[in-house]
Order: structure tokens, then C-alpha cells, then sequence
């Protein structure tokens, strides 16, 4: 039984047992023609010592005051008839066992609980709307002017959340369906078309408007923000559907409106029971958790409650940080944390003997083409390329599963060492396929979002007032969101069978001059005051990304956005001699790196000006019969 917490809900106590005596004696008055006398008068009231007593206890039990009348909802309705109710039932067994000899008209016993439910429901409900009325009424509304554009349920939502805020106060809603004009939602008039936001906006003064359309075409969405853009307004929207299907985002948050808002793709869709049963109940290790692609793997692998995470990440930072965003989301998700290298052999064979991962995603990668280009160029050998190495070999010695290969767009006829890297990465898994483990190669494009993403960089540069620097005017790359990007990594994963190089479908290119048009405009500057500054192409870059998903170059797959790409075969011995060269004592200058690469990776081209340095006929002392590390495999614990 629950009892009172505190003098509202005792307040709210006394005022159900006075309800139950006032129906009681309502009743009893109504039967009678308004007329008491002996003896029902005396009946009355000994029947009603009894019956307050067991109506009390029966709201009580029924745990009426865990709540606040100012939330009066549906749910408290139920709950007060069915106390009502179970009274009524019980109050002529407890007469007789009780065998008093008072008479109780039928009328009395069948009139009560409606009587009882109207007084107590009512009086709440009524309640209800008098605060809101007092505290959200258009004439006490101080709130900024919004309109919502989209008379959906994402639409209602926030037309009832904002009657509570006196940040904003909804003037009126937008949408394209005929049907829906004219009426009223949530006592909101839902205006006309979309069309009519310029007009709207300057009648009620609104400079702020909400995109509440998270499953329309995004091809809508970015006509409400171009509207937008040209008449002056800030745009803010809801989540989009495939952020509120992973659970990142919830109905009511309210942002600004990005550019993969506007991206024109279709929701992905997952095989959400085949992840389940692959993921579900699994130990799944990820590398690189703690970047922006590792972590939103991460928060969409939880989803799908495997047994444990473990995060694996060189950043004791961004370690942390994903760590504590997972253990916020996902409280009863069992997490592993390590900070560890993966060219640390030692370590990585540890951390998988003890961990024992059913499933690896490997998402650590240094991926920034122009920095990876000069000065660390053998680092991005080391850390792109062995480092898959180690960590693959440890896997198959470990006997995991599936290791899935986070690539890259740029491993496809790499004029970069980044790509050329990462492109040996694919070689040193494929050289490891039939060892026992699956291994899986992914390559997409840029994601909008991602650490060393273009998107940021503009943004600070508006921020500043300019200018934003394109490297040149007739640039163009494939971008994708965050969200589905990660997911369609998952859905490769399941898919692939080992061996073979999947390719998510990005789309059509998009030109970077016109994203920064784009983002200019989005943000409410003037475009005539921040000027667009062309640099030049920085070293390794590409003026055009080659098309990871056409029909020439793939196959098709079951999904709709994935395909198989046709690559060379895997030179196992490029791999051995990778190996080697990475294990010796001292480091390479760049030009001897470009050299080794282009001598094991031959689709490599490096770009024009980038100095190659020719491979010694001779070798490095010992280093010719220096072959591969044997894999220390590490006993089972």
C-alpha cells in the first residue's frame, strides 16, 4: 500500500474520503427526492462510518498520490474508476459480513462510483487546466514567436511541449496536406502550405521556425530551409528519423539545421534481427572508439545489448569520453576500457586472449590525407597498415569471428599515402582470409561530422566572419551522415562472408564550393559579407573522388546500398616484406615510404611533385633474410 510522501498528497487524500462522503450522501439525497427521513437519514449515516474507512484504503492501495494534479493524465482516470469500481463491489460484501441492519436501495449502490469518479477525476482535471491556463495562456505567454512546419505527430508533440515553455510559444503550424489545413491542433491553427512560411513569419513576427518532419523526403526538408535562408529565419528541426530509430536523439530535442539534415538519401534499412542475433549477447571489441566513427559504432552497436563493449583507443581522452557518454545511455551495458596501441603486439594479444571478442570492428586509423602526406608518412605506414596487421593476426590467434575493416574511398587508385595505406590494410587482411576468422573490408566516403571532416572547419570560419577557404572551385567528394555511415558498417559486417570488399553507395558527388554556399546561408550570415577564398589542392588531394559503388567496378549485394567491389588480389608477400620494414629500428623519410608503397601496393600513384625515392638494389643490413615476427599465441585463460 503507498502511502502519502508529503502535505500535497495528504491534502489530496482528504480530499478523496470527503469525495467518498459527498457521493455517498449525494446518492442518498438524490433517491429520496431531496427529502431525508428516519429511518434512511440514520441508515446513511451508519453505513458511511464503514464505507469511508474502505474507500481510503482502497485509494491507498491503488497508489492515487504518487502523482501531481497538474499532470492529471488518462492513466489517473483509469485508476480512480477502478478504485470507484472495486468499492462499489465491495461495499455491499462488507454490509453483510458486517450484519448491519441498515437498508441500502439498489440505486444508491449502482449511482455511487459514477458519482464518486465524477467528483474525483473532475476536480482533478479541472485543476489541471486551471494552472495551465494561469501559467500558459496566450495572454501570460512571453515567449519568443515560432512556427512548426509539419502537422504530424512530431508536430503535435512539440506544439504540447512548448505549451509549457515560456522560451517559445507556437503561433501556428505548417503542412502540405489539405486535409490537415485549417484545423486545429492542440487548439493551434494549422495555417496552410509551406509555401506560405514568408508570408506567416512576417504577420506574427516569427524569426525562429521548426522543421518538425523527421520521415519526410529531405528533399522537403531543404526547401523549408532554403525558404528559410532566403527570407532571413532560423531554421531549427527535430532529429532526424534514422537518429530517433538508434535512439540518439529524442522527439523533442531541438537543434540547428545541419547539412546532412538536407543530405537527399533514403533512411537505411537494417536487418535489425539478423544484428541481433549476430551481436546480441556477444562480446564485441571496437578500435578507435573513442573517434568519431568508433564511437558512433559504438552507441549503435549497444543498441543491440551485446554481452560486452570493449573500447579500444590510444586517447585516454576520447576514451573517456565515450565511455562516459555509453555508461549514460546504456547503464546496464557491461564495458571494457583500454588504452593501448594497436602496433603494441604484446598487448593487443593480451587484451583478445582475455577479452576473447566474438566480433572486431577495426575503426583506429590516422586519416588526414594532407598531414599523413608529409612528415608522417612512415607513421601512417606503421599505424594504418601493421598496426591491421598485428591486430588481424591477433584475431585469428584469438579465434574471433569476424573482423570488420573500417576503409576508405581513398584506398581506390590512391594518389595519397593515407589511401595507399589504408589500401594495404585491405591486402594484409585478404592475405589472412581462411585462417578461421572472417574478414570484412568496408570503404565509403567522407561522413559529415567526422573528426578532420571539412563541415567543422567552415563553421568556425562563418563563426569568424570569414573567409572559408576551398581548396579549389571544381573540388567534389561523397559525403554521408554519421548515423549512416555506422549503421550501413553494421549491416556490411553481418553481410559479408570474408574475403571480399564491401562498398557503401554514396550517392552523388557533391561539390565543396556548394557546401560552403550552403552553410553560409543556413547560418543567417549575409553571403555578400563572408567571401569564399580558393587555396589550391593540398598535397595527396584528388580534385575527384572516384565512384566507390558503380555498376563497373562492383557487383551488387542483397542491400541496396551496399556492393562488392572487384579488386586486385592480395600480394601476400608485399605483406611480409611490410612487415619487416615496419620492425626494424629506424625510421623512413617520406620519399622511401612512397617508394615502398608503390612497390607493393601497384595501383598507388603518387601525385605529381611528390618526391619517390628508388628502393636499393641491396637491402638494409639483415634486412633481406628478416622475415615476419611468428605470432606469439597466448595461452587460453
Amino acid at each position: 500500500m503507498t502511502q502519502p510522501q508529503n502535505w500535497r498528497a495528504w491534502l489530496a487524500f482528504f480530499h478523496d474520503i470527503c469525495a467518498a462522503t459527498v457521493a455517498w450522501v449525494a446518492i442518498y439525497w438524490l433517491r429520496f427526492n431531496l427529502d431525508f427521513r428516519e429511518p434512511y437519514l440514520a441508515d446513511m449515516w451508519s453505513t458511511l462510518a464503514w464505507i469511508v474507512p474502505l474507500q481510503g484504503a482502497i485509494f491507498l492501495a491503488f497508489g492515487l498520490y504518487r502523482g501531481l494534479w497538474r499532470f492529471a493524465s488518462t492513466l489517473d482516470l483509469q485508476r480512480i474508476a477502478l478504485a470507484a469500481g472495486l468499492g462499489a463491489l465491495l461495499i455491499p460484501l462488507v454490509l453483510v459480513m458486517l450484519q448491519l441492519q441498515a437498508v441500502v436501495p439498489r440505486s444508491v449502490l449502482i449511482f455511487y462510483p459514477v458519482v464518486l469518479i465524477f467528483l474525483m477525476a473532475g476536480n482533478r482535471f479541472a485543476y489541471r487546466i486551471w494552472k495551465e491556463h494561469r501559467l500558459y495562456s496566450p495572454f501570460a505567454a512571453l515567449g519568443e514567436p515560432v512556427l512548426i512546419v509539419g502537422a504530424g505527430e512530431a508536430g503535435a508533440r512539440l506544439t504540447y511541449e512548448f505549451a509549457r515553455s515560456r522560451q517559445w510559444r507556437v503561433v501556428g503550424l505548417l503542412d502540405d496536406d489539405s486535409a490537415k489545413q485549417g484545423r486545429l491542433l492542440r487548439n493551434v491553427n494549422v495555417l496552410g502550405p509551406i509555401a506560405g512560411l514568408p508570408f506567416w513569419a512576417r504577420k506574427f513576427g516569427v524569426r525562429k521556425v521548426i522543421i518538425a518532419l523527421p520521415s519526410a523526403a529531405h528533399g522537403v526538408r531543404r526547401r523549408v530551409a532554403e525558404i528559410c535562408a532566403d527570407n532571413g529565419l532560423e531554421a531549427l528541426t527535430v532529429p532526424s528519423y534514422e537518429d530517433l530509430i538508434s535512439g540518439r536523439s529524442a522527439l523533442t530535442t531541438i537543434r540547428t539545421i545541419e547539412l546532412d539534415d538536407l543530405l537527399g538519401r533514403d533512411p537505411v534499412v537494417l536487418d535489425n534481427d539478423g544484428l541481433a542475433e549476430w551481436l546480441g549477447n556477444r562480446v564485441v571489441l571496437v578500435t578507435g572508439a573513442g573517434g568519431s566513427i568508433g564511437a558512433e559504432l559504438c552507441r549503435q552497436i549497444a543498441r543491440f545489448r551485446p554481452a560486452r563493449l570493449v573500447l579500444f583507443d590510444i586517447s585516454e581522452a576520447a576514451l573517456y569520453e565515450i565511455q562516459i557518454a555509453l555508461g549514460d545511455a546504456f547503464p546496464q551495458l557491461p564495458l571494457a576500457s583500454v588504452v593501448g596501441d594497436v602496433k603494441h603486439v604484446a598487448l593487443v594479444e593480451e587484451v583478445l586472449a582475455r577479452e576473447r571478442p566474438n566480433a572486431i570492428f577495426h575503426a583506429a586509423a590516422y586519416k588526414h590525407v594532407p598531414l599523413m602526406e608529409e612528415t608522417n608518412a612512415w607513421q601512417a605506414v606503421r599505424n594504418n597498415a601493421y598496426g591491421t596487421w598485428v591486430l588481424a593476426r591477433a584475431a585469428i590467434a584469438a579465434k574471433v569471428e569476424k573482423f570488420v575493416l573500417v576503409s576508405t574511398d581513398k584506398a581506390v587508385n590512391s594518389t595519397n599515402v593515407m589511401g595507399a595505406t589504408k589500401r594495404l590494410a585491405e591486402i594484409a587482411c585478404q592475405s589472412l582470409q581462411g585462417g578461421g576468422t572472417q574478414f570484412v573490408l568496408v570503404r565509403f566516403g567522407n561522413v559529415f561530422g567526422s573528426a578532420g571532416s571539412v563541415i567543422p572547419r567552415f563553421r568556425e570560419q562563418i563563426a569568424r566572419g570569414g573567409p572559408v577557404t576551398v581548396t579549389h572551385p571544381d573540388i567534389t567528394r561523397y559525403f554521408m551522415s554519421l548515423s549512416e555511415a555506422t549503421q550501413l558498417l553494421l549491416q556490411a559486417g553481418l553481410q559479408g562472408r570474408g574475403g571480399e570488399i564491401l562498398v557503401l553507395d554514396m550517392g552523388e558527388p557533391v561539390r565543396i564550393v556548394d557546401l560552403a554556399h550552403d552553410m553560409i546561408r543556413l547560418s543567417g550570415a549575409d553571403p555578400d559579407r563572408i567571401p569564399i577564398v580558393f587555396t589550391g589542392l593540398r598535397p595527396g588531394e584528388k580534385l575527384f573522388e572516384e565512384p566507390l559503388a558503380s555498376e563497373e567496378a562492383t557487383l551488387p549485394t542483397p542491400h541496396p546500398k551496399l556492393r562488392i567491389a572487384q579488386a586486385r588480389d592480395a600480394n601476400g608477400d608485399a605483406i611480409g616484406r611490410m612487415v619487416a620494414w615496419c620492425e626494424r629500428d629506424r625510421a623512413a623519410d617520406d620519399a622511401e615510404v612512397r617508394a615502398r608503397l608503390k612497390s607493393w601496393v601497384p595501383e598507388y600513384a603518387p601525385s605529381a611533385g611528390a618526391p619517390v625515392q628508388p628502393i636499393p638494389t641491396e637491402p638494409a643490413s639483415g634486412e633481406a633474410a628478416k622475415e615476419p615476427l611468428p605470432l606469439r599465441v597466448p595461452r587460453r585463460r
